[in-house]
């Protein structure tokens, strides 16, 4: 009996997690997520949560993605809840990733999380390092 309550309060609080809202991707990044998933490069909860969100998710090609929604050479303004700092990124695909100059991977916790949502989203997202809590604040095109 014990073990079914448990079950169902999971199950309750992955719904939390979940966003309302579809996420919007490109056709490129929808793949590159999709492989990340594949290869099992993620946690069994993010795993659940990203074949749920690819599922419902909106392709688009990048010409006709919506200018606020996050996305790979996006640059990205956010507050961490859990720390209440803002931060800037610059969005970029695996290859390109150089953290000393912001440049952080689409498939990283935070990308992974962020990705698809559009400004003023509250994303909660059960990361490897912890679970995350990011509002995203402004999305850019890269300069």
């Amino acid at each position: 009996m014990k073990s079914c309550l448990s079950y169902v309060m999971k199950s309750e609080a992955k719904k939390k997690v979940m966003s309302q809202n579809n996420i919007i991707l490109t056709t490129g990044t929808y793949d590159l997520i999709k492989d990340h998933v594949r290869r099992k490069k993620v946690t069994p909860q993010e795993e659940e949560l990203l074949l749920s969100e690819l599922k419902h998710a909106t392709q688009v090609l990048r010409k006709n993605l919506p200018e606020d929604v996050v996305s790979i050479n996006r640059k990205v303004t956010y507050k961490d809840h859990n720390t209440n700092q803002e931060k800037t990124i610059l969005l970029v695909g695996p290859e390109k990733v150089k953290v000393s100059k912001n440049k952080i991977s689409v498939l990283s916790d935070e990308g992974i999380a962020m990705v698809g949502y559009k400004v003023g989203d509250l994303i909660e997202w059960p990361a490897k390092k912890g679970s995350l809590k990011l509002e995203i604040l402004k999305v850019e095109a890269e300069a």
